[in-house]
């Protein structure tokens, strides 16, 4: 049986309104639990457990798939079997703090109404959103689609030590749109593109000598490196959004002697496949050139994460959440591209609809200055729950 969708609308901003303080309560539990990406994954996994325990309260199937090194990830199904196809909601569930920091940075809102502490904008504050808009609708007796939950937890890392990439596109197959509670931008820019991401690790291996009795035996591996890097430096092409940065350097052992070892780390986004492809032949040659004789370079690369391109689907959700807000007074949104990773490129690669940085207005991500607007941890539930109720109304 259809629903009275206004009416939806008004019963769950209502419901919104009468849970801020448990929604403020349900943000404060996140905040101040550690789950650092590189070496609390007991945090991640609470934080996993608490969230599928709020899910189930409100009728939903939770999973939890664990992860050997990482944060465990959460599957869940509110509304399974109906006949719709089902809309996603998509967040992670680590930071990328140190542990220790919610001590140091405890959850505490200021006299301007922002609340601050480590990942209460990344993206505690998203999670909080998601979970109390499954919780809104299930209030408000909303039973067309099924809400389908996938929350990672290494997403800060971009999943390389885990299999949570191949989890997130199996949940993404069958559903309609994707809804992404990532950072959201203090000027209501929500996320339609996002680059792609490349690293590579790179060695030369020089020949170490004391550098005052025989100078002349040693080979240079740190001189041969900065050749290197000049050359790689000066690929960058900001006008179509391919840039490369040498952002690690390590060698040598002591100062009067030769160094033999010199390693670099490079980070590499882009916003099409070909154009990293075209970089990559670039960096081959660069790299298959000797400058100091008797060195030798090796190199290691990772997989290329997916590209979020600004695509017709994607660009059809955008414009049915920019109608919605409009229609229920929320205000004006923009469609905005960004260099950061998300697994909204996932989701995106496999031709499905998805909006980026729906979670909470904010600034200072991965830093001490982080902070998010309280008052639009509301907004943005009561947007989003009106989007996926009139989702009908302007995309199929």
């Amino acid at each position: 049986m259809g629903i009275d969708r206004e009416q939806c609308i008004k019963q769950v901003n209502q419901y919104i309104d009468a849970h801020r303080e448990d929604m403020m309560q349900f943000w404060k539990e996140l905040v101040s639990i550690e789950s650092g990406n590189e070496s609390q994954k007991e945090g991640v996994d609470e934080i996993c457990s608490k969230i599928a325990e709020e899910l189930r309260g409100c009728g939903a199937e939770t999973q939890t798939i664990q992860m050997e090194k990482k944060g465990n990830f959460l599957l869940a199904d509110w509304g399974k079997g109906r006949e719709k196809k089902p809309v996603l909601f998509i967040g992670h569930m680590d930071t990328v703090f140190k542990e220790g920091a919610a001590k140091q940075n405890p959850f505490r809102v200021d006299e301007d109404g922002n609340a601050h502490g480590p990942g209460v904008l990344d993206m505690k504050a998203g999670l909080t959103i998601a979970v109390f808009i499954v919780k809104a609708l299930n209030d408000a007796g909303y039973n067309e689609r099924p809400v389908k939950i996938a929350f990672a937890g290494d997403e800060e890392n971009g999943h390389r030590e885990s299999g949570a990439a191949a989890v997130m596109l199996e949940a993404c197959e069958g559903v309609a749109a994707a809804f992404n509670f990532e950072t959201g931008y203090l000027d209501d820019g929500l996320v339609v593109g996002r680059k792609g991401s490349f690293r590579m690790t790179v060695e030369v291996q020089g020949v170490a000598s004391h550098s005052g009795n025989a100078p002349e035996k040693g080979r240079n591996a740190i001189q041969e490196m900065s050749h290197k890097i000049i050359e790689l430096q000066n690929l960058n092409d900001y006008e179509h959004g391919t840039s490369l940065n040498v952002g690690l350097i390590t060698g040598g052992t002591v100062v009067n002697a030769v160094p033999d070892h010199c390693e670099i780390k490079i980070d590499i986004r882009f916003t099409q496949k070909e154009r990293l492809d075209q970089l990559l032949e670039k960096i081959d040659e660069i790299l298959a050139k000797t400058y100091v004789d008797g060195t030798k370079t090796i190199v290691h690369k990772t997989v290329p994460s997916a590209v979020m391109e600004d695509s017709e689907p994607v660009m059809a959700l955008f414009h049915h959440i920019e109608k919605t807000a409009e229609l229920t007074g929320y205000g004006k949104v923009k469609p905005i591209k960004v260099g950061g990773w998300s697994d909204s490129s996932l989701v995106a690669s496999k031709g499905i609809p998805v909006v980026c940085g729906l979670g909470a207005r904010g600034k200072g991500n991965h830093s001490p200055e982080e902070f998010a607007v309280v008052e639009s941890v509301f907004e943005r539930a009561k947007l989003i729950a009106a989007s996926v109720i009139l989702l009908d109304e302007d995309l199929v």
